[in-house]
């Protein structure tokens, strides 16, 4: 295994804490590559990892192999970030990563707040898909464990979606609005 990390610092004015999330604030979805580094125990167990099932190639994965499509790069949203938070105010960000939607997305939300999915703006890479049918894993365990495609959600007011969606563009990231904001009980609903 390799492994490795970042430390930073932030100014403290800077800091993006969550705290001006409120109900009808939109959430927008920066898109992943792939796995990246999270639920690959289940991923192994799917598909009884070995040599030789890495270099089966699915009609599911664009003829790809399991194993090239489980070594995609996972995405730095960093210059997307950076130049986001240069041209609107974001509220709050929340990493995909391992524990999916329903672990992480609370982390950035208020007691009183819910994050509401819309499940068919989620656009869902095939090796999501392929896990859930070769594992007959439920759609919720999906989201559960894995990123499904979105690496990283943002908090914006709804009057900034748009520049938002324009300033994230601009770094070559194709996001799209994935759920909003709504009173709550501190959960993510996905519908």
């Amino acid at each position: 295994d390799l492994a490795g990390f970042g430390v930073g610092i932030v100014d403290r004015e800077k800091v993006i804490t969550g705290e001006t999330i409120k109900a009808g604030d939109v959430l927008i979805g920066l898109p992943s590559t792939g796995v990246h580094s999270n639920g690959f125990s289940l991923v192994r167990k799917v598909f009884g990892v070995t040599e030789e099932s890495l270099k089966t190639r699915y009609d599911e994965l664009g003829g790809a192999t399991l194993g090239e499509t489980l070594l995609t790069p996972t995405k730095l949203y960093v210059k997307d970030i950076l130049n986001l938070i240069s041209k609107v105010k974001v509220k709050a960000i929340s990493h995909i990563t391992g524990g999916g939607f329903y672990e992480n997305i609370p982390r950035m939300l208020p007691e009183t707040c819910s994050a509401e999915i819309d499940r068919e703006a989620v656009r869902v890479l095939p090796i999501f898909d392929l896990i859930a049918k070769a594992g007959s894993i439920p759609e919720r365990d999906m989201f559960n464990t894995f990123n499904m495609g979105v690496g990283m959600i943002v908090a914006v007011a709804p009057e900034e979606a748009d520049a938002a969606l324009s300033a994230l563009k601009e770094t070559g990231c194709d996001a799209y609005r994935v759920g909003r904001v709504i009173s709550g009980e501190h959960e993510v609903v996905i519908r």
